[in-house]
């Protein structure tokens, strides 16, 4: 059986502890269930008809996703073989509750998860949470991050290796 996730992000090294917290939850229920996982940030595309024409999702996350992010994705992935299918980065680009409904029902997300304390500001990105938290097609948790303002490794790739 496989089910897709949404986990709201911003591609910050602190958004992966979201999924760090759901997949050590699935693992101690010794679940069969193999889980596709969709990274979703929301992003302003802007009204220039050259941006809306020669923009690509590549050059997006060129802007928006950093390398240490890329790297901790994977490291994640490999960690946990058994529960992964899937695991994909994606932009939504709508600013209608409709469009963000139609999304979940396009990529078939069963749930979502999001932490307050992860916001998606600056260099074009929006807060996808709103839309998640109105979506009545979609189970979605809210998830407590305590991120310690004092941790040495912070922002830097050493950080995927603290516990949450």
């Amino acid at each position: 059986m496989t089910k897709t996730i949404l986990i709201a992000t911003d591609y910050s090294l602190e958004s992966l502890n979201i999924l760090k917290k759901v997949l050590k939850e699935k693992d101690g229920k010794h679940d069969e269930t193999k889980y596709n996982i969709i990274f979703v940030s929301g992003y302003d595309m802007g009204d220039s008809i050259r941006d809306l024409l020669f923009t690509t999702k590549s050059t997006i996350f060129g802007k928006i996703r950093s390398h240490e992010f890329c790297d901790a994705f994977s490291i994640i992935k490999n960690k946990y073989p058994h529960l992964i299918n899937k695991m994909t980065c994606d932009i939504f680009t709508g600013s209608f509750q409709r469009t963000f409904n139609n999304y979940i029902i396009t990529e078939k997300i069963d749930e979502a998860y999001y932490s307050p304390s992860i916001k998606s500001k600056g260099k074009g990105k929006f807060d996808i949470i709103p839309y998640i938290k109105k979506c009545k097609d979609l189970e979605s948790h809210e998830i407590t991050l305590e991120i310690s303002e004092s941790l040495p490794e912070r922002g830097r790739l050493a950080e995927i290796f603290v516990e949450v």
